[in-house]
């Protein structure tokens, strides 16, 4: 295992900064967001211009990662490819198109993605929907050497209730994607302890489908779900994600049992990527904030991944 992060967490810096100031703190991979660049956006981050990306601007990347030792876990763009309004979608396909190509050019095996939700339509619907819209995709991945992965969050922001907005919630629904669309895991503890499910047991069952781990940690408030209900407050004050009764934290600063986590993905054999994906609201608001939460998230997770050892000059690798 390789412990990294995901640079969605810093819009506003360039990637080098990020590798630089990454590096220094002891990680080792970066999953980098890959969002298009508009105008006006300053939420999402775009950390490689993928739908301009030639051969030439993929390897001074990769240069540029080298120089300080760091790997590509994968890109991301987490758009919401069963979007309700066709023109929507239809950018969303061709903006993860562009990205499977960037993939391919740097040498990164796995994009992440959503499936995400017609919030109009029936759970039922939407599997029907995404077994038409995703195997395309996944096809144009496989065949330039890139995988489709799926992070399992609900994107209950998504959807105006606070319900599901990204079909990829639960086990029930992983074992369909896998098995009727051709995807694999992104998999990410946080989301399954917020709804009840144990993340342990979830490895076990799933192991040979996580070919990536996203490290996010979430601060259950128990009296306030005993107020609220699983679904969250109806009042949301102007924002979709507010719950209520829990909130996103880095790793070490909330309920997710690391210590179990990481041993339960060795036991499974899981050798990819642990890359910590930082949307707590206590270590945000400035980079130097957010820096310093992916400080408690490194020193939290470090002692519980074994780190490569360097081979002497004169020994085998």
């Amino acid at each position: 295992m390789r412990l990294g992060m995901f640079t969605a967490c810093l819009p506003s810096w360039d990637l080098e900064s990020i590798a630089a100031k990454a590096a220094g703190l002891g990680f080792e991979t970066l999953e980098l967001a890959v969002w298009p660049t508009l105008a006006g956006r300053t939420f999402q981050a775009a950390h490689l211009p993928v739908s301009t990306l030639s051969q030439e601007d993929a390897d001074r990347t990769r240069d540029v990662l080298d120089r300080f030792g760091l790997g590509i876990s994968s890109l991301g763009y987490y758009g919401n490819n069963l979007h309700p309004e066709a023109d929507v979608r239809a950018d969303v396909a061709n903006h993860l198109r562009h990205v499977i190509d960037a993939a391919a050019k740097l040498g990164v095996p796995l994009v992440g993605t959503f499936i995400g939700r017609d919030c109009q339509l029936s759970v039922p619907d939407n599997r029907r929907l995404a077994e038409k819209v995703m195997p395309p995709l996944v096809e144009y991945g496989h065949d330039r050497g890139v995988q489709l992965m799926i992070e399992n969050c609900p994107m209950e922001g998504w959807h105006p209730d606070g319900y599901p907005g990204n079909i990829a919630y639960s086990p029930e629904l992983w074992a369909w994607m896998i098995e009727k669309l051709g995807v694999r895991l992104n998999w990410d503890p946080s989301h399954l302890v917020w709804m009840g499910i144990d993340p342990v047991e979830t490895i076990s069952a799933f192991a040979p489908y996580i070919v990536h781990t996203q490290a996010k940690d979430v601060q259950i408030f128990p009296g306030a779900r005993n107020r609220y209900g699983v679904y969250g407050t109806t009042e949301k004050d102007g924002n979709p994600w507010r719950t209520g009764w829990w909130r996103y934290r880095v790793p070490g600063r909330g309920d997710v049992d690391w210590p179990a986590v990481i041993d339960a993905l060795y036991d499974h054999g899981y050798d990819g990527a642990v890359s910590v994906e930082h949307e707590d609201p206590v270590w945000g608001g400035s980079p130097d904030r957010v820096w310093d939460g992916l400080r408690i998230a490194h020193q939290t997770l470090r002692p519980l991944i074994v780190a490569p050892q360097a081979q002497p000059d004169n020994q085998p690798a």
